[in-house]
């Protein structure tokens, strides 16, 4: 069967995340602040009349920064190590036929922003400017299943710890005078919590520099191991960003 009517985007999110590496791999385990910005065709205010009645939304988008990779029948999971391939129906992976994802937001209100109706939300997984095909009401009563399975992802990832050197405190400490970055500290920890690098990096000593960028800083950390023999990300200083 195939669709004869052009999907087209409705929206543009705009979030903390300038890169692909380093976004939470799942909505709700960062508490990002962001905009859902509405497309010239449908950016009037009747649009979302009474939206603002819902706690959270679904959004529907599509995986951009993929598409022009195709897609693949079995992909290998971050939960599984990298190690074992499931069906890409089994599982959330951007590397999808139709290249359509979903997300659940939280949603704190209807705002105007530069001539546009803008969602303020928090909570999201997309990197900045992906496209949103639909807007949806998270409906508690049908969308949340309290027995459900959740297979290889039952539960939430274990964190890992996050230090700060002392250059890295001082510099989030002077951006956080600023508007723009005031939670930056919180994200942060957030975000490198999760432990974003390559499942096939984790099992062996990591002596890599790594990048993140998040608004227009790129944060640079590295893998250390205290006297206790576990490691925990350290982060060394911030730098102006080139995603920005």
């Amino acid at each position: 069967m195939t669709f004869t009517n052009q999907i087209v985007a409705v929206a543009t999110c705009r979030t903390p995340y300038k890169q692909k590496f380093g976004i939470p791999r799942q909505p709700g385990l960062v508490e990002a602040r962001g905009y859902v910005e509405l497309e010239p065709h449908v950016n009037h205010i009747d649009a979302v009349r009474g939206i603002e009645q819902y706690s959270h939304l679904w959004l529907l988008f599509c995986f951009h920064e993929n598409l022009a990779q195709g897609w693949k029948t079995t992909v290998r999971p971050p939960r599984l190590g990298g190690n074992e391939k499931l069906g890409v129906f089994a599982t959330r992976s951007t590397f999808r036929p139709n290249g359509i994802g979903q997300s659940v937001v939280k949603l704190h209100g209807v705002v105007q922003r530069k001539g546009k109706v803008c969602l303020e939300i928090s909570g999201m997984d997309l990197v900045d400017g992906t496209p949103i095909i639909d807007i949806k009401p998270y409906i508690p009563f049908s969308d949340s299943i309290t027995d459900a399975v959740g297979g290889i992802a039952q539960d939430a990832p274990k964190l890992i710890s996050v230090v700060y050197s002392d250059n890295a405190k001082a510099q989030i400490e002077r951006y956080a005078q600023q508007e723009t970055y005031t939670d930056l500290a919180v994200l942060i920890r957030g975000v490198l919590g999760q432990d974003p690098r390559p499942a096939y990096k984790k099992a062996k000593d990591d002596p890599k520099l790594y990048q993140v960028a998040l608004y227009d800083l790129d944060v640079f950390w590295q893998m250390a191991v205290d006297n206790n023999d576990q490691e925990y990300i350290l982060v060394l200083e911030l730098k102006p960003g080139k995603c920005g």
